[in-house]
């Protein structure tokens, strides 16, 4: 019979490793390997490096490759390549976990591999992290939203604008997530609706390198790893 072990997904927050959950450390720590997420191959990973200094040294360290691609017949098997690669170490009774920034459930690409282990019988655990924005608004004292408002998390895409416009027509408060996808029609819009004072961008979360811009002409060679919040009703 063979023995099966768990997966955890464990969102590692946006940056600093100290925003580890206390759950999260505990998991990582008793894991016997530790899957991370990484662009290219042999590129590194961003979550890795949160909690490298964090973990033990004798727990496995192994990479999934999660290429940005757009054609959806190559994502599906990219995710269930790296999905099987997963469950081979599941089945052979390893408590495996696969670590994202943020928290799993905003844009993980960690989301798309649980679809194909859930058919596989595989016991998944899910673990909270701190989403970006969150850090964001609660390390510059800002509240996303207050008393009945709304707020709207939007990704940016390419090449259109649409999406944000229409959030932007009846939500008071939107956070953009993976800005760089459309920089040029993010800062029309911003100047269209003078929203120049009503914004807020941070980039690197949490790490060494956090920087705030508030100035929108300023908004140019910024890292994927960037958010902003809007206040249409609010200065920033």
């Amino acid at each position: 019979m063979i023995k099966k072990g768990r997966l955890y997904g464990i969102g590692v927050g946006p940056g600093d490793s100290e925003m580890l959950t206390l759950k999260a450390y505990k998991i990582l720590n008793e894991s016997d390997i530790i899957f991370c997420p990484e662009k290219n191959k042999g590129q590194g990973s961003f979550a890795y490096d949160i909690i490298k200094s964090k973990i033990k040294e004798n727990i496995e360290i192994k990479y999934l490759t999660f290429p940005m691609k757009y054609n959806q017949n190559e994502l599906n098997k990219s995710w269930e390549e790296n999905a099987n690669e997963v469950y081979e170490e599941i089945k052979n009774g390893k408590i495996v976990s696969i670590i994202t920034i943020g928290d799993p459930a905003v844009y993980s690409t960690y989301m798309y591999l649980i679809s194909f282990l859930k058919d596989k019988g595989v016991d998944i655990n899910t673990i909270s992290g701190i989403p970006s924005f969150c850090y964001m608004a609660d390390s510059l004292n800002l509240p996303i939203a207050e008393w009945n408002e709304a707020f709207a998390v939007v990704p940016l895409r390419k090449d259109n604008i649409k999406l944000l416009e229409d959030t932007l027509d009846i939500i008071d408060n939107v956070i953009i997530m993976k800005p760089t996808n459309n920089l040029e029609g993010l800062i029309k819009v911003i100047k269209e609706r003078k929203l120049q004072d009503n914004f807020i961008l941070m980039m690197k979360c949490g790490t060494n390198e956090e920087k705030v811009i508030k100035n929108v002409d300023n908004i140019k060679n910024i890292p994927y790893l960037s958010s902003i919040i809007i206040k249409k009703n609010r200065k920033i």
